[in-house]
């Protein structure tokens, strides 16, 4: 129970990261259900998933980014060929740039307007485009981004 409130809490931050410790804690679960793993090393799987959500909000710091800096930037590593092709640097920037173009071009009720969401995604396109991205996981990067842009949207209006 206690690694899933802390995956709801990542996911208001990190959409990508919380999916993905979801999904491992989903498979432990379901091979300790299955009986293919002892409740010894179901623990001690926790526990290793526990410890690597704690270096996951360490990163960003070590990285050099902010919260929201950082979840554009999960949604941009997930593809392996932007790591290899653009770099870590090059990343940072991207995601960085997001940021900034994201809350520029953010009104009070784009998540709800077609044509504001839609505005966005050109934007997203467009920052990707001249960096260089990878033009086959281009899409799949900016949904990512758009979903983190409305989770960071709803973050704020929570804070206000």
């Amino acid at each position: 129970k206690l690694l899933r409130g802390e995956i709801k809490v990542q996911a208001r931050h990190n959409l990508v990261q919380a999916r993905s410790f979801r999904e491992l804690l989903d498979k432990a679960i379901v091979s300790y259900h299955n009986r293919s793993i002892e409740a010894a090393q179901l623990i001690e799987i926790l526990l290793d998933l526990a410890r690597t959500m704690q270096q996951a909000r360490q990163r960003g710091e070590e990285l050099g980014l902010s919260n929201d800096e950082l979840a554009f930037y999960d949604a941009l590593e997930v593809n392996d060929s932007a790591v290899k092709v653009l770099g870590d640097q090059a990343l940072r920037a991207i995601a960085r740039e997001l940021v900034e173009t994201v809350r520029r071009n953010t009104t009070i009720d784009w998540t709800v307007r077609d044509s504001a969401k839609a505005n966005l995604r050109v934007l997203i396109k467009h920052v990707l485009r001249r960096y260089g991205y990878p033009p086959d996981k281009q899409e799949q990067a900016t949904q990512t981004v758009v979903a983190e842009a409305e989770m960071m949207a709803g973050n704020e209006e929570k804070e206000a």
